[in-house]
């Protein structure tokens, strides 16, 4: 531990808070009662109360120097040189105080400071080790992947006969099972008879899942006498962690009492699947079952909104934080920052983030991506130079956000130039995703000698994502034999994947090259490839409506179908023409125009239309890509019908008013196969 003395300017203003205090003889339990109230929220109050200890000579007391260490090590003052300083002044701290640090440590997320610590309890021999001191430790090992002494810190804590204790095994389970050592944390488990400790039973079925042996956790749970909420929690979240969200809402609605993390994993669980229209579903239920509503299962709701554009659902969820008086820490503002971000409602989401004040990394990252993502790139790049005034240090995130910023606005030298300065001035090297955001850069601005280039002389071997990138700029170029040849790597290293092949077919196909457009239909039909189905989203009067092209599944088809030709023929008028190259399919032009016509951004378009009011802005969430016939058709739609169209498609945002679209039409790509 290297600090031993406190900061200059924090010494001297505890020194002037000791000299200014009048003579007054507060008493031990006094000064513990102010640092477990006071100090727990204020810095300030923190630095008056250590002066006051030391004006009455309490601070030689364990329980108020200890006390004080844990204070100053509160993650969110960010003091924890502070607490270590403390405890270097404290006269021959005992167990109390040095677990406080140990503790602090491990809540700061320095493992090796909280080893170092514990190391230094031992060799000092001022304190024996207690069932106290090794729960934190063990989980400070998981965290760190630092396995050998988390297997030391099970042996110390067996040698101080503290074995058999419940707290110690249930956090030794965790860290065995965090390293895939099923067998040595069911043998801890099995030690002390802990079928009947139900923290034991629940960390071992955490364990069990996180391993991936749910057969071992369904039998574990069906052998448990007594389940409290949590052993049914760690089913629940088990099961969706292991892709089995069906099993676990069976299990979720058999539940005999839900509490908050119940709801909030069932809703996790979906949302990772992609499955937010229940996720929504399961938050209606609890809304029905009058459950109260906490921040957690609220930042669950708002990562389904923000993925279904469920803009909404969301803003009631937002009014909701105010009007109950949540604070908006940082997890809870960054959502609401990604649900307005990805809703298409910049503004609101710029607000949330200047409303969170305490915020982390990620905070900005969020920021700085959603404005990317909007075309937003000089924002984006401002907003990257304010974080660092600020002094928050970028990470490999918020470069990727950087770099997707330049990729959607053109900025070449400017991407290329965090590219090449990344290790030199943010300490790290380029990782893949950062590769693929160049390569996309290049591929995109027509330097596609130069992506290929950037792709073999890369440190490390280029994955599928990196040479995707740049069969999509061979696409938007038309640059038929490079894409050929990138277009079969491709196919040796994913031959599964839908995309590949559809995005190869459409080369040949805008080529004209309809043979080999056949020839990878049977090449799929072979391996048993089938096409991602794309689909699109507008949620209207908080319900979520999906459309797919020529799916005449929806409810009002019969008036929808009307609308959609009504509003093909008004810009047909405007110029409109089929871009009939975006069919690979080799059919007559008619039957081509009749495909594009139903593609399923245009029926959700005519959809909105149809149920909202004139002037009303259209939002649309789509999973693949807007193509450029879809393009050129939405920016006469927003100026035929004075409409504002937000079509969020899987790469970026594309706001249409009056004919025009915020991506200045910058090299859109198209995915037709799988429309």
């Amino acid at each position: 531990m290297s600090a031993t003395e406190l900061p200059y300017h924090l010494a001297n203003e505890i020194r002037q808070t000791k000299e200014a205090l009048p003579n007054f003889n507060y008493s031990q339990k006094a000064i513990l009662n102010l640092l477990n109230t006071k100090c727990a929220a204020s810095f300030k109050h923190l630095t008056q109360v250590h002066g006051l200890a030391l004006k009455t000579g309490h601070f030689q007391d364990h329980y108020v120097a200890g006390t004080l260490v844990k204070c100053y090590a509160n993650p969110q003052f960010g003091s924890l040189v502070c607490a270590m300083a403390v405890f270097h002044q404290t006269p021959n701290p005992n167990v109390f105080v040095w677990n406080c640090l140990i503790k602090g440590c491990v809540d700061n997320k320095d493992t090796r400071a909280a080893i170092s610590v514990y190391y230094e309890m031992v060799v000092s021999a001022s304190a024996k080790p207690n069932k106290y001191t090794y729960p934190p430790l063990l989980k400070a090992c998981t965290r760190e992947q630092a396995f050998q002494e988390g297997m030391q810190f099970h042996a110390h804590a067996v040698k101080y006969g503290l074995g058999a204790d419940g707290h110690i095994t249930s956090a030794g389970i965790q860290m065995y099972s965090s390293f895939g050592l099923c067998n040595e944390a069911r043998n801890m488990f099995d030690a002390i008879g802990a079928l009947s400790d139900v923290v034991c039973s629940n960390a071992m079925l955490d364990g069990y899942m996180k391993c991936g042996d749910v057969g071992a956790a369904v039998v574990l749970f069906e052998c448990m006498s007594d389940k409290n909420c949590g052993s049914w929690n760690a089913m629940i979240s088990g099961f969706c962690r292991n892709g089995m969200t069906d099993e676990a809402r069976k299990l979720f609605d058999e539940m005999p009492e839900k509490d908050e993390i119940s709801w909030s994993a069932m809703i996790d669980g979906y949302n990772k699947e992609g499955r937010c229209k229940e996720a929504l579903e399961v938050f209606n239920q609890m809304q029905r079952e009058k459950t109260e509503l906490k921040k957690f299962v609220l930042s669950s709701v708002l990562a389904a909104c923000a993925k279904l554009g469920a803009l909404d659902q969301g803003m009631w969820v937002h009014s909701y934080i105010r009007k109950n008086s949540i604070p908006l820490d940082a997890v809870l503002g960054t959502s609401l920052v990604d649900m307005y971000a990805n809703c298409g409602r910049l503004d609101l989401a710029w607000d949330a983030f200047e409303r969170t004040k305490q915020k982390e990394i990620f905070t900005w990252n969020s920021m700085i991506g959603g404005l990317a993502m909007h075309g937003r790139a000089e924002d984006a790049l401002e907003l990257f130079w304010k974080m660092q005034r600020e002094e928050f240090r970028p990470n490999e995130v918020t470069l990727v956000a950087v770099l997707s910023a330049c990729v959607h606005a053109g900025f070449v030298d400017t991407g290329l130039e965090y590219m090449i300065t990344m290790k030199e001035a943010y300490g790290f090297e380029p990782t893949m995703e950062h590769y693929g955001c160049a390569v996309d850069l290049l591929g995109r601005a027509g330097l596609l000698n130069d992506a290929e280039d950037l792709i073999n002389s890369m440190p490390i071997v280029p994955n599928a994502a990196v040479w995707g990138a740049l069969l999509g700029g061979c696409r938007i170029h038309g640059n038929v034999e490079l894409g050929e040849r990138v277009g079969n790597i491709l196919l040796k290293m994913e031959p599964k994947n839908s995309g590949r092949y559809t995005l190869l077919s459409n080369i040949y196909g805008k080529a004209g090259k309809f043979d080999e457009v056949s020839r990878l239909r049977k090449l799929m039909k072979q391996r048993g490839v089938k096409t991602s189905a794309g689909f699109s989203t507008i949620c209207i009067d908080g319900g979520v409506h999906e459309f797919k092209m020529g799916d005449g599944s929806h409810p009002e088809m019969e008036d929808i179908n009307p609308m959609l030709q009504k509003m093909m023929e008004r810009i047909r008028l405007e110029g409109y023409r089929p871009n009939t190259s975006e069919v690979v399919f080799d059919i007559c032009e008619e039957e081509k125009e009749t495909v594009l016509s139903y593609h399923s951004e245009k029926l959700a378009m005519a959809y909105g239309i149809l149920k909202t009011a004139p002037g009303t802005t259209i939002r649309i969430v789509k999973n693949l890509r807007v193509c450029e016939d879809c393009h050129t058709a939405t920016k006469l739609i927003s100026k035929v019908y004075k409409r504002d169209i937000i079509v969020r498609d899987r790469m970026r945002y594309h706001h249409f008013r009056n004919g025009h679209c915020s991506c200045k039409d910058f090299c859109n790509e198209s995915l037709v196969l799988a429309h």
